[in-house]
């Protein structure tokens, strides 16, 4: 990169909180010298997107090109990158960008950076020209950060590898965390794209794994990817039965549900993580079935850059993948559509070949 000039760029960006994505023009940042430049492959397209476009969480901002599960190829390198060239197959997940100086950051967690992580899209860039907006992976290039850049190892399948970098991480971020190994019961709460992560990461691990989910419909779905049990949550004799039986709950739940059920099924000393659901506890959940057995009621957000690549190799070598339907770009809002219905097994991904189209 010899020539730090702003580069133009074209995705699909949400130019307010009502309209479908439309296409646009835009710029990239000016490389700086430890920028990587890529060329974007695959993108996923996670429900975060759809939130922040659609202002559910009151943080929109406007246009914003969704999208943070992002693998492509290396077009060039800063003068100081040592890491990654032309070339290379890399991957950038939900942030570019962090404070680099705080403990969390210095401990490899920048997801929880003292001062606030920079996020793919809808964060201002520190970095950017003339204070603009990070812009995500609904596009044909981005220019990141080499901190922020992990290498696609090899042999991994490029186009379900994608969702490893949200989906992924953030059900491994916690097994890994909280020592899931043989031996212990994880009971994986939800069936969609966290789900049927975490439980194939909580398998390889060695742990014995049960889905607990609403629907009778799913069963043979969840032992397809791999449960050794599934309980239907919303028969109350089934779960009376696994009462005090589990290690871990891990739950994917993005909405407002009733855990104390699922404390209920935890041992003494047992913990219930929470990765999907960022609004109040709906109903309270009752002290008692904390108290009375130790029960630890934990959180966990994705993974810093460090335990990102370390996902991704781990699922290189255990031969895990994410379910995926690919889509090219124009269809973007129909999926849309489905992902809010809840049709996609488990995501979609987007072919930015289309973009050329």
């Amino acid at each position: 990169m010899t020539q730090a000039t702003a580069t133009p760029a074209k995705g699909y960006a949400a130019h307010n909180a009502t309209t479908p994505l439309a296409p646009w023009n835009f710029e990239r940042r000016a490389p700086r010298p430890d920028d990587v430049a890529i060329d974007i492959l695959y993108c996923g397209v996670c429900h975060s997107d759809l939130h922040f476009s659609h202002n559910d969480w009151g943080n929109g901002v406007y246009p914003v090109v969704p999208g943070h599960e992002i693998v492509g190829r290396v077009t060039a390198v800063g003068s100081e990158v040592t890491q990654y060239r032309e070339g290379d197959l890399v991957g950038v997940g939900c942030m570019v960008d962090s404070c680099r100086h705080c403990q969390a950051c210095e401990d490899g967690l920048e997801q929880y950076c003292l001062e606030g992580f920079t996020m793919t899209y809808g964060s201002p860039d520190e970095h950017g020209h003339g204070g603009g907006l990070t812009q995500g992976g609904y596009s044909d290039s981005i220019v990141v950060s080499e901190r922020f850049v992990v290498r696609m190892p090899d042999g991994i399948d490029l186009k379900s590898a994608a969702p490893i970098l949200c989906a992924g991480i953030t059900t491994y971020s916690p097994l890994k965390h909280y020592g899931v190994k043989a031996g212990h019961k994880v009971g994986v709460i939800g069936m969609g794209g966290l789900g049927h992560m975490g439980v194939k990461l909580a398998k390889a691990l060695g742990a014995e794994v049960t889905i607990f989910t609403r629907s009778e419909a799913k069963v043979a779905e969840a032992k397809k990817q791999g449960a050794d049990h599934v309980v239907i949550s919303t028969d109350a004799q089934q779960m009376e039965a696994v009462a005090g039986q589990f290690d871990f709950m891990l739950d994917t739940v993005p909405v407002q549900h009733d855990i104390n059920p699922y404390l209920n099924a935890l041992k003494y000393d047992g913990t219930h993580i929470l990765v999907g659901l960022l609004e109040p506890l709906e109903p309270a959940v009752e002290g008692f079935n904390l108290v009375f057995k130790r029960r630890v009621l934990a959180g966990s957000l994705i993974g810093g850059m460090p335990e990102t690549q370390e996902v991704l190799d781990f699922c290189a070598e255990h031969g895990i993948t994410c379910d995926v339907e690919m889509i090219d770009i124009q269809n973007i809002n129909e999926a849309w559509e489905r992902m809010q219905k809840g049709d996609v097994k488990y995501r979609f991904v987007i072919d930015m070949a289309s973009l050329k189209n």
